[in-house]
């Protein structure tokens, strides 16, 4: 048998061997974690080097070049007209407009990569000029105007922003701290502002080739926005399959810009609106209903889509009726409320009412009747102040209670007629027996004389039916009175 001894180093070496396992595995993950810090340095790297060509790549790939070349060559045709019986899906220009969806969205990508090389560049000259101009394209331009300019007042930047904007522009200019970009620099800065725009001018001719083919590929929606905002949207969502599976809500806000105010007022900026407002039916509506002509378009764009891209009604009589909807409801906004008509008093009746009446009436009136207390306490009397509950007019106030008088709250309870009867109906039955010869008749009553009278019932009988009147001694002798002392 093994001491305890033996068992206590027996433990002790496993222990040893599990701290070597851990170190090991520990030391394993160490180098797993400088191999991937070293690959995200180098990734980081990549990133952040300083050729353009190798930041932009789309222009170079072959797939934008042979779009741009049959997107060329179609523009310069202009529309077959002999492809228009063949399946939308067989249709090589179809299939052309589905690959300019996606090359837009590419171009739009690619744009911002751009962008976002010519801000790094040029951060160092005018750090400022990043929160004052959003937009990757307007950024591009007033970039490649500037260039290494420190006066902005000799720089004329009139038609590339609005003129609020150019102010705080000069404004921030003259009191920035960037410093002139070196010539290797401020070249590689230019050569990307001239990429980026000639990006933009390859997406413009993108959508000019989708707009042109949009009565064919979507002729529900170009009828509700026109064919240059229904190639923009579907340019933007990727095509007509994604447009159609977009909501409502997302439709709207497509192309929608980040707006520079600048301080300025936000009365009269119209927020959250893309490429509908671009539409005719926004533009000639009241701006007080353009945020509801908006949504509205923005829901009968979808159904339109969805329409479209099912090849529901090719002939675009779908369009219009929606279309035709969305005028008769904003025409139906704008009218004035109807006018409030004056109403008439009803036909008096000539005819009597028919009222209840009679005793039991009567008593219900009088059970329900207001109290003389509750009529005092409803009147006011002319330059006396009256009484309340709390005091100094506060609390439920007592009326004319109690001001006739000695002044106090006590007003003498005057017995009604029905109480009157019961009472007298009460007295009757009180006083005196009955001419019954029960033996459970009481021979002793009370008198209104305030004595007790002793009485036979018998006797009395006999006495009202011989109409005698026998005040105090009755025919049998007996003392029939007892005086109270």
């Amino acid at each position: 048998m093994a001491t305890l001894a033996d068992s206590f180093l027996a433990d002790l070496d496993e222990l040893s061997d599990n701290e070597a396992d851990v170190l090991e595995e520990a030391n394993d993950d160490v180098t797993n974690m400088e191999e991937d810090v070293d690959g995200d340095l180098a990734d980081i790297e990549n990133l952040n080097y300083d050729d353009l060509d190798s930041v932009s790549k789309l222009q170079k790939s072959q797939r934008y070049i042979d779009i741009m070349q049959k997107v060329e060559g179609a523009l310069e045709k202009g529309t077959d007209i002999s492809n228009q019986g063949m399946v939308l899906e067989d249709d090589p220009e179809y299939q052309l407009i589905v690959d300019c969806n996606g090359l837009s969205v590419d171009i739009e990508n690619e744009i911002i990569i751009i962008h976002n090389f010519i801000r790094d560049k040029y951060w160092l000259k005018f750090p400022e000029l990043e929160s004052l101009v959003h937009h990757p394209i307007d950024y591009a331009r007033v970039v490649k105007k500037i260039g290494n300019e420190m006066d902005l007042t000799l720089v004329d930047l009139e038609g590339l922003l609005p003129s609020a904007i150019i102010m705080v522009v000069s404004v921030t200019a003259s009191t920035t701290s960037g410093k002139p970009l070196p010539e290797d620099d401020l070249q590689k800065t230019i050569d990307a502002c001239d990429r980026a725009l000639a990006l933009d001018a390859a997406k413009k001719n993108v959508l000019d080739f989708v707009e042109s083919r949009m009565g064919y590929i979507a002729p529900n929606l170009s009828t509700i926005v026109g064919s240059a905002v229904a190639a923009k949207l579907m340019g933007t969502a990727g095509g007509l399959s994604a447009l159609a599976k977009m909501p409502a809500c997302n439709v709207q806000l497509l192309g929608a810009k980040k707006k520079t105010l600048a301080g300025f007022s936000t009365a009269t900026s119209q927020f959250r609106v893309g490429y509908i407002e671009q539409t005719e039916i926004f533009q000639t509506t009241p701006p007080a209903l353009r945020s509801r002509a908006c949504r509205l378009l923005a829901s009968k764009a979808t159904l339109a889509a969805r329409i479209d891209s099912t090849r529901g009604d090719p002939s675009g009589n779908a369009g219009k009726t929606l279309k035709e909807e969305i005028h008769k409801k904003i025409e139906k906004w704008q009218e004035p409320p109807p006018a409030k008509q004056p109403k008439p008093l009803p036909v008096p009746d000539s005819e009597p009412k028919k009222k209840r009446g009679g005793r039991r009436l009567r008593k219900m009136k009088e059970r329900y009747a207001i109290t003389d207390m509750r009529k005092l306490a409803n009147r006011m009397q002319f330059g006396v102040p009256e009484e309340s509950s709390l005091g100094d007019g506060l609390g439920e106030g007592y009326g004319m209670l109690g001001q006739a008088g000695s002044g106090k709250l006590r007003v003498s309870v005057g017995q009604s007629k029905l109480a009157a009867k019961v009472a007298k109906k009460f007295k009757e039955k009180s006083y005196g027996s009955s001419g019954a010869t029960s033996g459970l008749t009481s021979s002793l009553a009370f008198t209104p004389v305030q004595g007790i009278e002793l009485t036979n019932p018998q006797a009395h009988a006999h006495q009202l039916g011989s109409g005698t009147q026998s005040t105090y001694f009755s025919e049998t002798g007996t003392f029939s009175k007892i005086k109270r002392t």
